[in-house]
């Protein structure tokens, strides 16, 4: 199993499946909980990481040719839960489709962070496209 030794790893590696379309290193980065939390923009609350898995693998095979540009990522720091908040900037075909709002939960588990949160919601008032204070 893929460890992730920061919540800034766990998170690469969340963004890099989701546009890959890659159910199974999204499997690897959840954490097996029935405590895990995710909101997709216009869902319903999923809880536990059962239904979680079901919900990405879904949603997984429409993402692929998608680009996720993250920007203005905020960090709220903890010994054992950090939270980022950021936006998700949407691309298809180097054109911005869409820009989510999302926050990300990450539990540590020994030395290994998972994800244990995602909640993303349509930006009421996305900055200008050509905004380019990306994450990554």
């Amino acid at each position: 199993m893929t460890t992730f030794p920061s919540p800034a790893t766990a998170e690469a590696a969340f963004y890099e499946a989701f546009q890959a379309g890659d159910a199974d290193t999204m499997r690897e980065i959840w954490l097996d909980s029935p405590r895990c939390v995710c909101i997709h923009p216009g869902g319903e609350r999923l809880v536990g990481t059962d239904v979680i898995l079901e919900s990405w693998d879904d949603i997984l095979p429409n993402m692929r040719g998608v680009v996720i540009h993250r920007t203005e990522l905020n960090v709220i720091p903890g010994q054992n839960l950090v939270i980022h908040t950021l936006r998700e900037n949407l691309y298809v075909s180097g054109e911005r489709r869409g820009v989510m709002l999302a926050t990300n939960g990450y539990c540590l588990e020994g030395e290994n962070w998972r994800m244990c949160l995602h909640h993303a919601s349509p930006d009421p008032d996305p900055p200008p496209a050509w905004d380019t204070g990306r994450v990554h």
